[in-house]
């Protein structure tokens, strides 16, 4: 792993383009993808601040770079087995369980998605990422869409940049939240964990939509909606607002439980060790015909067996 730290100026011969064409223009040696990565994430500042892509420079300002790169490793197919909700000439849908990562990095060289991905489809090697165009936390299960030529990966890339693709998720939050609503705060690098994200001043734009499906004695069942799809956003979120997700390992802080729960709930939510969190639809126009194609899948089983256990646990609460 090699950590690199650079600073420049933007000359003002790049007075009115986008950050991201910008930054491609001085940073030349990198590829564009990875420049959106670390603007996303906020490893590529303009003038102190994370930026959108789009932000249109005025030329004179200064960007900095800070962001370690992983040695580059050939991506080899594996045969993993992987749920295949839908599949045609242009793309899968498939349902990511808990605990597969998507793209190899550090520490995950092999066994991901992708190398799965790679088995499935062979032709994907000619497709960057193998056709992968959004991704899901590793301990999150649901579902993403692949591209499975290069014209469907620049149709899916388009429309998640304008918000044209739709995701609902199910999430299981500690507390008890007494309505929906909208979680409007900006999400960045954390200050000083660089492993994590946070709701800082200086973000990018991140909004969360949510409405309360269930309550239980101290935890909800949401529908999640996406506006933005910031790193870790829901996890932050909803850990912002005090109440974060069931086993989440890095925003979740203790278990929560009831008073005097019964043992099963106890075993249950001290024993799930992922954030409680499932990407349950998928909506976007597809890349063949334009037409607006919907995929659901089930809840994980972990994930079901988690709310069948808090409503047992409310039922002989409000039979007691």
């Amino acid at each position: 792993m090699q950590r690199i730290h650079q600073r420049l100026r933007l000359p003002e011969a790049l007075a009115g383009r986008r950050f991201d064409q910008a930054a491609a223009a001085v940073l030349d040696e990198y590829s564009r993808s990875r420049l959106k990565v670390w603007i996303d994430s906020g490893e590529l500042t303009l003038d102190g601040k994370q930026a959108e892509p789009s932000t249109t420079v005025r030329g004179g300002e200064e960007i900095v770079l800070d962001a370690e790169i992983e040695a580059a490793v050939p991506v080899a197919p594996e045969p993993i087995p992987l749920k295949v909700v839908h599949e045609d000439e242009s793309v899968f849908v498939i349902d990511k369980p808990a605990g597969l990562v998507v793209h190899p990095g550090a520490g995950n060289r092999s066994g991901t998605l992708q190398n799965g991905l790679l088995n499935l489809d062979p032709n994907l090697a000619a497709i960057p990422r193998a056709g992968i165009v959004h991704r899901l936390d590793k301990d999150t299960s649901g579902l993403l869409v692949v591209a499975r030529t290069l014209t469907a990966q620049a149709s899916l890339a388009a429309q998640l940049e304008r918000r044209e693709v739709h995701r609902s998720y199910r999430g299981v939050c500690q507390g008890v939240l007494t309505g929906g609503g909208t979680i409007d705060a900006p999400i960045g690098r954390h200050p000083r964990d660089r492993l994590k994200m946070a709701v800082v001043d200086r973000g990018r734009n991140a909004i969360t939509h949510y409405r309360v499906l269930e309550r239980f004695r101290a935890h909800t069942y949401l529908r999640i909606n996406l506006e933005t799809g910031r790193t870790h956003q829901i996890r932050v979120h909803f850990a912002h607002q005090r109440a974060p997700l069931v086993g989440d390992p890095l925003y979740g802080g203790r278990p929560r439980l009831p008073p005097a729960p019964s043992a099963e709930l106890k075993a249950t939510i001290q024993g799930f060790r992922r954030q409680a969190l499932h990407a349950i639809r998928l909506e976007f126009a597809h890349p063949g015909n334009n037409k607006t194609v919907r995929f659901d899948c089930p809840l994980a089983e972990d994930m079901a067996s988690l709310v069948a256990a808090l409503r047992t646990d409310a039922g002989q609460e409000a039979r007691a």
